[in-house]
């Protein structure tokens, strides 16, 4: 603490102890006390927009999405566009695999907004599953879509994104916009760089990511950017019945895509 002799005869203390903080020389704070801070209603609020307040709120959010999605047991992870109209193909793809997946015995995790997350969680409430939505605040959406049935909103999203990678065994990628590349290669440079165990990576609809992979192999493949295994990280298919089966064979150990190789 700060000697008290110090500031009573006025001098500017050499050293002062803020908690875990020690300030010395010239860092030395001779503002109020934390204390005084928290106590005095008449302050300035906008400490609640400060970094060290953001902390609290961080940790908040994954306290609430441990405890919600602990015991949720063995879950899926669903992507896709929020911008799929309910009478595409694409959504009835959605809510095909949702309730696919609750019907081979998982839990369906999806961004928790409209379009093909909907028709995913849509399949999964209607078949009597878990249905789970994994909001994030953006200024474009209206929060959590009517067939979620565990959601949790976040404000972060390396928050949420955690809580995809911690509770889902699998990803199912739909047709989708930047926010589902950015979920899908998340998922691949996890699995790449070994910071997860490997699961599978199943990419639905041939012609929507055709273009993508070929990209991959003849470009950035070509190019010795990747190696060949990190293509085996995903299976592309029009089938749903084979996504979920690849699910269950990952569920029962029977995984069969191998470690990606380490970089040279």
């Amino acid at each position: 603490m700060t000697d008290r002799r110090e500031h009573l005869s006025g001098r500017r203390p050499e050293h002062r102890v803020k908690g875990p903080v020690i300030e010395r020389r010239g860092q030395v704070d001779e503002g109020s006390t934390t204390d005084q801070r928290l106590l005095d209603s008449r302050g300035p609020s906008d400490w609640v927009h400060t970094d060290p307040w953001r902390v609290l709120r961080i940790q908040a959010e994954f306290v609430e999405g441990f405890g919600a999605l602990a015991e949720l047991g063995p879950a899926i992870a669903v992507f896709g566009s929020a911008r799929t109209p309910a009478d595409h193909p694409h959504y009835a793809v959605a809510e095909e695999a949702g309730r696919k997946l609750v019907e081979a015995g998982f839990a369906v995790i999806t961004g928790g907004g409209p379009g093909a997350m909907e028709g995913a969680n849509k399949g999964a409430s209607e078949a009597g599953g878990v249905s789970v939505g994994l909001g994030i605040e953006l200024p474009f959406e209206s929060g959590l879509n009517q067939w979620v049935d565990k959601g949790i909103n976040f404000r972060y999203f390396f928050a949420r994104k955690t809580m995809f990678v911690k509770y889902s065994q699998g990803f199912v990628v739909l047709p989708g916009g930047l926010g589902t590349l950015d979920e899908l290669f998340e998922a691949l440079t996890l699995v790449q760089t070994r910071k997860v165990t490997s699961f599978p990576i199943v990419l639905i609809g041939t012609e929507y990511w055709q273009g993508l992979l070929g990209w991959l192999r003849e470009t950035v493949l070509a190019e010795g950017k990747i190696n060949a295994a990190d293509l085996d990280m995903m299976v592309l298919t029009d089938d749903v019945d084979e996504a979920v089966e690849l699910m269950v064979a990952a569920r029962e150990d029977r995984w069969p895509t191998p470690a990606p190789e380490r970089p040279e």
